[in-house]
């Protein structure tokens, strides 16, 4: 049977999985909170470390599966068209040496490389969260030294978008969808005939607060926060800005799951926060169904919190005018991986190239 293996590097684990057309057939979260890995800060020096033990772990895999290919998280290559990229030298030097950003997931093309080179198969990356296909007016601030910035869930909100076109049986270059992502962090995305014309900045900028993150902020706090004696550097204000605001920061919880049951129990500061949640999020998708003028065929909520029905129902109550929705839930990103990989094998999509 062909196969394709996927791997997502996190920051203490190494989600990898194998896959046929049709199922997941093995899958494993490799925890490095115990091992060398956790006391290295450096991405370049982990390669060799994720690469031997992720070679250990897929070996029994592919005893009785022929693999055709090897599909990594494409971590932070910087502004990029969405697709599939054929791993080179010029992917691998950008993201293994973290030219526009550390982060784990800057792992991904190198240890996938490694594995493909190996066994002489091709590599991929499939939309990396800087996928950035924004309208010109989109990336405007309202301030010169500042332009507005694509970071987003990419890979699974284009993932969505092929489902939701399938369900509706359309081309996707027919269709227009307002994409939801709930997670850790929020990306509210408008589709045109599937181009992602626009979104909130996921990490840290515009849009709602998420279970952690601050989202659109007065400028006036901004700048006395910065200035203030709590915060020494700009480190630790980003921090607080990215991991420790959101739901966190009100409730000292980023588990949705928690504040539901505080909503339940009566607790109102926490019935307060869920209510300002919902309406930041229901105010844009409002505001990206203008970048559509309208027609949009129909919402799409994906990521961990749609697993919560309650949520999303009442999320949609505020914005059903709109559109009807779909649900997708979880994030599936070992999943899109691996339907990006295949759709580049059986010769479905264009296999893109990257140079810096």
């Amino acid at each position: 049977m062909e196969v394709v293996l996927t791997i997502n590097p996190g920051s203490t684990s190494t989600k990898i999985g194998l896959f046929s057309r049709d199922k997941k057939l093995e899958g494993e979260s490799i925890d490095h909170t115990d091992d060398a890995i956790a006391n290295m800060h450096s991405i370049k020096k982990q390669l060799p470390l994720r690469l031997k033990v992720i070679k250990k772990t897929i070996k029994p895999w592919l005893k009785d599966h022929q693999l055709v290919g090897v599909v990594g998280r494409g971590g932070l290559v910087g502004p990029i068209e969405s697709g599939v990229y054929e791993i080179n030298d010029d992917i691998k030097d950008v993201t293994i040496n973290c030219k526009y950003a550390s982060h784990a997931s800057n792992l991904g093309a190198s240890i996938a490389d490694g594995i493909a080179t190996e066994n002489n198969v091709p590599g991929f990356i499939v939309d990396p969260v800087t996928v950035d296909e924004m309208i010109p007016e989109a990336r405007i601030s309202g301030v010169p030294e500042i332009e507005r910035r694509s970071r987003l869930h990419a890979l699974n909100i284009n993932a969505c978008v092929r489902q939701a076109a399938d369900i509706l049986e359309k081309e996707i270059g027919q269709l227009n969808f307002i994409v939801v992502h709930l997670g850790g962090g929020i990306s509210i995305a408008p589709i045109l005939r599937g181009r992602i014309i626009d979104v909130n900045d996921a990490l840290l900028g515009m849009g709602p607060f998420s279970p952690e993150r601050a989202g659109a902020l007065p400028l006036e706090g901004i700048i006395r926060m910065a200035r203030s004696d709590r915060f020494t550097n700009i480190k630790d204000l980003f921090k607080k800005l990215t991991k420790e605001s959101g739901v966190k920061g009100y409730l000292g919880t980023s588990d949705m799951r928690e504040v539901m049951q505080r909503v339940e129990n009566g607790d109102e500061e926490a019935k307060l926060i869920y209510q300002a949640l919902l309406y930041q999020v229901a105010k844009e998708i409002g505001a990206m169904a203008t970048t559509l003028k309208g027609q949009v065929d129909r919402i799409i909520y994906t990521g961990g919190i749609s697993y919560n029905d309650q949520i999303i129902d009442e999320l949609h109550a505020r914005v059903s005018f709109i559109a009807d929705k779909i649900v997708f839930p979880g994030e599936n990103e070992l999943e899109s991986l691996a339907e990006g990989g295949f759709r580049a094998i059986d010769r479905k999509t264009e296999i893109k190239t990257y140079t810096q």
